[in-house]
């Protein structure tokens, strides 16, 4: 499978502060935005991923996050010329999708929960059209809504509705077999001229291949696009990661445990990540990763 992270948009809601950087350059406490969304798709096991961004912007996550040779990934770029819709991703995307199934995700979006790793997989595993994921909110009205039956497949898809007939807002994850570049390619731009990504949606519960996955109680999904959601974010991770005394969305550690990168590799990152608590962190995950290693090694002589 595999992935795209569309960063494009102006951030207007953001303004002053994306008056000359990308939104998803923004901090969220000790990290960029973007590594959020693309620790999702590490953790899915992806690998191979394109990011989406202005013209203006693109240099800037070129020099953050280079190739991704450094995390065991493949990362490539493409340019958005101006916000036409989430779908557009796809077109923007075709050559790197080729014949594959592929996850997008926003890049604004932070997603925290025990198993979700499990979740995405099985989600993957099973994808016959597309696969979205729900989250429960207070006001739905503000949200895609989706209504699903007990085997989760898609039963109704409304956007921002009068009255909802769920709590299930869709959220910036989606998965999608290879259809959804016609699907995309076919689709009628709105009155604002975007492509919908509700419409594509909308194409394969039409076909009945569309299911949703409910991220319920103990998970956290945060859209960061204003000021008072984006320090929100903040708090939510200093919090946990102080608590917990681990890190949300290290990509250094999920490229580690992942198998994408080695111990010596982590530590080479950590290094030059410099005394930072962030690079102290990784320094010492490469460590333990190093004892466990010469442990097991031992055992096995």
């Amino acid at each position: 499978m595999k992935g795209i992270i569309l960063a494009g948009g102006s951030g207007t809601r953001l303004r002053p502060l994306t008056g000359t950087v990308s939104k998803q350059l923004l901090p969220v406490y000790d990290k960029p935005m973007i590594y959020y969304p693309l620790s999702v798709l590490m953790r899915a096991g992806i690998r191979d991923i394109l990011i989406i961004s202005s013209r203006n912007h693109l240099e800037m996550f070129r020099s953050l996050l280079g190739d991704g040779s450094h995390l065991g990934i493949e990362l490539s770029y493409a340019q958005q010329d101006e916000p036409r819709g989430i779908a557009e991703a796809f077109l923007i995307g075709e050559k790197h999708i080729g014949d594959s199934p592929v996850a997008l995700i926003l890049g604004d979006n932070v997603f925290h929960g025990a198993g979700f790793s499990t979740t995405i997989a099985q989600a993957a595993a099973r994808l016959d059209g597309c696969e979205l994921f729900g989250y429960p909110v207070n006001d739905p009205e503000r949200y895609g809504v989706g209504e699903i039956d007990a085997e989760g497949r898609l039963l109704s898809l409304v956007e921002k509705p009068v009255k909802p007939r769920s709590n299930l807002a869709v959220t910036g994850l989606y998965l999608y077999d290879n259809d959804v570049v016609e699907i995309a390619a076919g689709l009628t731009p709105s009155a604002r001229g975007e492509l919908e990504i509700t419409d594509v949606n909308q194409a394969y519960l039409a076909q009945g291949r569309a299911r949703l996955t409910e991220l319920g109680r103990g998970f956290a999904w945060l859209d960061m696009g204003t000021h008072d959601s984006l320090l929100q974010a903040g708090q939510y991770v200093q919090l946990l990661e102080q608590r917990q005394g681990e890190r949300i969305a290290c990509v250094e550690e999920i490229a580690l445990r992942m198998g994408f990168i080695d111990h010596e590799q982590c530590h080479a990152l950590g290094r030059d990540l410099g005394d930072s608590g962030y690079g102290n962190y990784v320094r010492e995950l490469a460590r333990r990763a190093a004892a466990t290693a010469a442990a097991e090694s031992s055992s096995a002589a």
